[in-house]
Order: C-alpha cells, then sequence, then structure tokens
C-alpha cells in the first residue's frame, strides 16, 4: 500500500483577523505547518493551533517566513544570510514553547512563501535556513520542494545531516522547470477540490505532475500540501483525503509514511 501525508498551513490568524479554515481542516491532515508570529499567527494562535494538533495526532512542525505581517510573508525581502539564520531560528523556538506546553514534540520546519521560494532558487538561503535548523535540532525533519527545482535545498538539508522530506503541491501550478507558478499569475492556484484531487493522486501514484505549458514534470513526494488561506481550502483537503484512500492510499504523519 502506498503511503503518504497530507500538510496544511495552519495558524494564521492574527488577532481579531481569521485566516484559513483550522478548526475543520486540520481533521483531514496528518501534518500542520504552524505560522509562528512574523508572517502570521501570534501567540494566542499559534497555542490553540497546537493543542488542536496534540488533541487529535496530528503531526506539528514549525512554518517560519520572512519578518513580513503585511506582506503575509510572501514579498521578497532583502536579508542578509546571517539574519535569515536567527529569524529561523528564532521563530522555530517560539513554536517549540507551545509545544513543551502541550507535550507535542516539534516534529519538522517547513519555510513559508518567499523564504521557501527563495531558498529552492538560492542555494545560500537553504543553507542559512538548515544550518539554523540544525543550531536548534538536528532531529528535526526539513521539508525541500520534490522534484529537480528542490535540489538545492535537499543537497543542504542531506550535506548537513538533516533528514529531508520532499513535498508537493496539488493546488499549485507548476512552471516547466518544476517551479511554483507566480501567484500573480492566473491560475497559480488552483481552487476546483476535483482537479485538485486528481493532480494529488497522480502525484503519489505515478510521481508526476503537469505544468502550466501541459508537460509532466518527475517529483517524488513524500508529502503534499495544501494551503490554509485558499477559499476552497476545506473542500480540497477533504476531497484530496477522500480520493487519496478510495485508491488505497494510506495517510500517515510525515516521517512515517516511507515504505
Amino acid at each position: 500500500m502506498k503511503t503518504i501525508d497530507l500538510n496544511c498551513d495552519l495558524g494564521e490568524s492574527f488577532g481579531p483577523y481569521k485566516m484559513g479554515m483550522d478548526e475543520s481542516g486540520i481533521k483531514f491532515v496528518t501534518s500542520a505547518n504552524i505560522a509562528c508570529g512574523w508572517h502570521a499567527g501570534d501567540p494566542v494562535v499559534m497555542d490553540r493551533t497546537v493543542k488542536m494538533a496534540a488533541d487529535i495526532g496530528v503531526g506539528v512542525g514549525a512554518h517560519p517566513g520572512y519578518p513580513d505581517l503585511l506582506g503575509f510573508g510572501r514579498r521578497n525581502m532583502d536579508c542578509t544570510l546571517e539574519d535569515i539564520q536567527k529569524y529561523v531560528i528564532y521563530q522555530i523556538g517560539a513554536l517549540q514553547a507551545f509545544c513543551k506546553v502541550h507535550g507535542v514534540r516539534l516534529k519538522h520546519v517547513k519555510p513559508h512563501g518567499a523564504l521557501y521560494t527563495t531558498a529552492y532558487n538560492n542555494e545560500s538561503v537553504a543553507r542559512a535556513i538548515v544550518q539554523a535548523i540544525v543550531k536548534f535540532d538536528s532531529d528535526l525533519l526539513f521539508v525541500a520542494l520534490a522534484g529537480a527545482k528542490g535540489e538545492s535545498m535537499r543537497r543542504m538539508g542531506q550535506e548537513l545531516g538533516l533528514k529531508v522530506v520532499y513535498e508537493a503541491f496539488p493546488d499549485r501550478a507548476y512552471t516547466p522547470d518544476g517551479s511554483l507558478e507566480l501567484r500573480s499569475k492566473p491560475g497559480a492556484v488552483i481552487t476546483d477540490p476535483d482537479e485538485v484531487a486528481q493532480r494529488a493522486l497522480r502525484m503519489v501514484k505515478e510521481g508526476v505532475v503537469v505544468a502550466v505549458d501541459g508537460t509532466s514534470i518527475p517529483i517524488e513526494a513524500q508529502t503534499l500540501c495544501v494551503h490554509g488561506d485558499t477559499p476552497t481550502a476545506l473542500k480540497l483537503v477533504g476531497k484530496i483525503r477522500e480520493t487519496l484512500e478510495a485508491n488505497d492510499i494510506k495517510l500517515l504523519p510525515m516521517g512515517e509514511n516511507e515504505a
């Protein structure tokens, strides 16, 4: 039986502003990437989200990004490599505090937004992120983009001793080189549940994703991500899970699904 992890970016509300579908959507996923207060989230939201994950056995990971609340962490920032390293350590540490309070083991780190995109395009940034994780806890899993485009992230993780988990995005359009399509482009975010579910199924069963030009890109994914701020996110995760399980694919938390 094939296995896969289904992760979602959660805990992205801030103060009185609600973002995403955390309470309903967390029931469908096996891992949660929780915002650490810089691109989204705050101490109250972090605490609540970690507790929700703990209560139902969903794996918890840190989702650090650039210090960019106004831009939701999706704008590039001119930061030094040393600053990026310290930013990541700070954010992992903040989430780890709530994991300790709720008796949960922090399992993985996945960069958010522009930090993630920069990491797979810039080896130096990928190295800075990995160095931060290693300094904090070398047993943490490092989530990297699946496919050839994520090679620098994977190589940096492996060279510095981290276990790397390969991630694919059924709700995002891909360019022919394996990058995620810019969000400013029409169709970059796919919102139709049936389409997203079929893309997820093909990623798992065939190891491919169809790019915007119609070409098939090979990917080896161990986890699939749905973005929690997508308007149809709840329908997406529900349909993905239903479709995968109907095709004898077992969902297991990140790090437990290597078969």
